[in-house]
């Protein structure tokens, strides 16, 4: 039975707002490294060690996550998650030097890699009934986070200097604290007015495990292992193609606009998936096709990087149907809020620990062998690892069928 909308409104904008803001931090940098990488003093390895904070961060933060969500809940570890994002964002670009920035992009990071847990099950919590449209629409919305600030931090930047337009995403992370502060009154005066109180997992029942125990569940392992592949994939193209397209002749600006067009591409693919996916029966299928998409985009990229390089990042591009599968598959594989939250920080957890290796050897590789052979050589043994762990979450089974 579906349940009004009434009530429900701010959280609904808060999930959206939080999701165009999951990225910005991490993506902002990448274009603006060759004005701000000199005054900070970053040199390859150091360079390396950014494209490996990220996926790093999100990792950490995301087994910290779950705990923390039980702890506090989803409304106030929210609130945890927002007020270091702003914290980081805004203090980092005032430091002198390479590791002082890195630290306070740690504090920023860290902020989303709580908010990348937290999200699946506030969508499960506040909206059990419509869990496909809301999570086509945020799961979008993270795309489109992810394009606005590479797309728009070179002219920024060419406008004011690079400081700003690396701390002004900050007010985006800010402005999510509105809807929630709204909704959370708005859930206590009608607890005050009928003596009910939302409830913190929709779907609990008797049956519903006390303890879930992620490590012994074929599901998170799995989806911990598709996320590991595919994130590693991205985070490599975030971090590298801009530096790869400038070596082949493109503008910085080209380049940024190169890597904005790549995360635009998710566009699409990020608003169809969670609504075509769920009514298949076998979802290994789709993964299939998707695994084609980023086959190409990659062979094309090396082999033909001046000729059609925007057919070959559109191949990619499309091929980031794969992340949008696993932030659904979150949902799929659970049935309670709480099964989510487990999931959700197991899955990211380990997936985002082995993404985090791979930019990082892209780039050593690549210094080591002085060519990118050997480096998109190692996209290949991502694909392999998203396909195995697509084999083991394809099947309709459960995180809480094992506690």
């Amino acid at each position: 039975m579906k349940q009004p909308l009434a009530g429900r409104i701010a959280a609904l904008v808060g999930i959206f707002m939080l999701a165009l803001a999951l990225r910005a931090a991490a993506l902002v940098v990448a274009p603006l490294l060759p004005e701000a990488g000199p005054a900070l003093g970053f040199n390859s390895a150091s360079t390396g060690l950014l494209a490996m904070l990220a996926p790093g961060t999100f990792a950490v933060f995301g087994f910290f996550a779950p705990a923390l969500i039980k702890r506090l809940g989803l409304e106030r570890a929210l609130a945890v998650s927002i007020t270091l994002a702003v914290v980081g964002q805004v203090l980092r670009v005032f430091m002198p030097n390479v590791w002082s920035y890195l630290a306070l992009s740690i504090v920023a990071l860290a902020g989303y890699g709580i908010g990348n847990v937290v999200l699946p099950p506030l969508i499960k919590k506040y909206y059990p009934d419509r869990l496909a449209l809301v999570t086509a629409i945020y799961v979008t919305l993270i795309s489109i986070g992810t394009a606005v600030s590479p797309l728009f931090a070179v002219p920024i930047a060419q406008a004011t200097n690079w400081q700003f337009s690396m701390a002004i995403w900050a007010l985006l992370s800010l402005v999510v604290a509105v809807p929630w502060a709204i909704q959370l009154a708005q859930d206590r005066r009608v607890e005050r007015l009928t003596g009910k109180k939302r409830p913190d997992d929709p779907f609990a029942t008797s049956a519903t495990p006390a303890k879930i125990n992620p490590f012994r569940s074929p599901v998170a392992w799995g989806l911990a292992i598709f996320l590991a592949g595919n994130s590693a994939q991205t985070y490599v193209y975030f971090t590298w193609i801009p530096l790869y397209l400038v070596e082949h002749g493109f503008t910085p600006g080209e380049a940024g606009t190169a890597l904005a067009y790549f995360a635009i591409l998710a566009l699409p693919v990020s608003l169809l998936v969670p609504l075509w996916l769920p009514k298949l029966k076998k979802p290994f299928y789709a993964i299939l096709l998707f695994t084609v998409l980023w086959i190409v985009g990659h062979a094309g990229m090396y082999f033909s990087p001046e000729n059609g390089t925007w057919l070959w990042i559109t191949f990619s591009g499309l091929g980031q149907a794969t992340f949008a599968t696993a932030l659904l598959m979150i949902n799929l594989r659970s049935r309670t809020t709480r099964g989510a939250s487990v999931l959700g920080g197991f899955s990211q957890g380990l997936g985002y620990a082995g993404a985090c290796a791979a930019p990082f050897l892209f780039g050593i590789i690549r210094d080591a062998t002085g060519g990118w052979g050997a480096s998109f050589a190692t996209l290949g043994v991502c694909v392999v690892v998203m396909l195995v762990g697509a084999t083991m979450i394809s099947p309709k089974r459960y995180i809480e069928d094992v506690s």
